[in-house]
């Protein structure tokens, strides 16, 4: 099943196109990280599929299939915004007055033990908890509507490092004991390489790289070798991405698997999540996995880290 699916999703704010023709499909029963700059479309797919806002044109789906949007997804998703959006002059308690009266269903047995357990006082208003604080009650709403698909939209942006490993902890919990599938949008790339199974990299409105973490790593890897001879090999060898230090060269390259042939006098390496991210975002243009890797036919481009 997959939890979001989309074929040709564009959606235009005026004269300008926020997504183009985005066609994905996201397994169910992963992280999936959904990457790229800012400005890249990544909140407005993320505002198609839960439904707050409606398609210029294509289609996306649900939980197997379902209108995004309807009253049956909206009951099967739980969505944290960016701002964590908590009405400031409510307690935690009324949060959960509040949120328990909205929907059809919400176990608030749960979500009443879980701040206990964090140490979140009910009574307090949410405009006075810590930033972390307010995140995990944000949360911790969510959680206890037992959704099957946790969408989170930058939720860790204003966090500190211990409250974004307490943050992702309660996520990844929520996915072993209940089984609940996440998109989580992030520009904190080491603590989506830490959690991610799944891999989704928007540039320019448009889906550069989907797929399993680790498929996408064993096709791509770093070829190091003299610098001299980097505009030859990258006219014969599907580069990603390519740097030159000196005296050498660093190519990110696609391959048909580890057993590829190397360059004579060159080494290869494996390529972590962080590098594979890097290089398709400052190269958009690159063709994304699956299917067959295409050449590009050009010189090495010099960055400046």
């Amino acid at each position: 099943m997959n939890v979001i699916e989309a074929s040709g999703l564009s959606k235009r704010y005026g004269g300008t196109w926020a997504l183009r023709e985005c066609t994905l499909a996201i397994p169910a029963g992963h992280v999936a990280a959904l990457v790229g700059p800012n400005g890249a479309g990544k909140t407005t797919l993320l505002n198609l599929a839960v439904g707050l806002a409606a398609p210029t044109a294509g289609i996306v789906t649900v939980l197997g299939g379902g209108p995004a949007g309807s009253p049956a997804a909206l009951d099967g998703i739980a969505f944290v915004a960016q701002n964590t959006p908590l009405y400031k002059h409510l307690s935690a308690a009324d949060m959960l007055h509040l949120t328990r009266n909205l929907n059809r269903r919400f176990d608030q047995g749960y979500a009443r033990a879980r701040l206990g357990e964090l140490g979140i006082p009910l009574k307090q208003k949410a405009g006075e908890l810590s930033g972390g604080q307010q995140a995990q009650v944000a949360l911790t709403l969510a959680l206890a509507r037992r959704p099957r698909l946790l969408v989170l939209d930058e939720p860790m942006a204003m966090l500190d490092p211990l409250a974004r490993h307490d943050f992702m902890a309660t996520v990844m919990t929520a996915m072993a004991d209940d089984g609940v599938s996440v998109v989580l949008s992030s520009h904190v790339l080491a603590e989506l390489e830490r959690v991610a199974d799944y891999l989704i990299l928007m540039s320019q409105g448009r889906v550069q790289v989907a797929g399993e973490v680790d498929n996408l790593l064993a096709c791509h890897r770093v070829l190091t070798g003299p610098a001299a001879e980097a505009g030859r090999w990258a006219e014969r060898l599907s580069v990603v991405h390519a740097r030159r230090g000196g005296a050498q060269a660093h190519l990110l390259v696609r391959t048909n698997g580890m057993t590829d042939p190397v360059p004579p006098g060159w080494e290869a390496h494996p390529v972590s999540l962080e590098e594979l991210t890097l290089a398709y975002l400052r190269e958009p243009g690159a063709a994304a996995l699956p299917g067959p890797a295409r050449a590009r036919d050009a010189e090495p481009t010099e960055v400046t880290r």
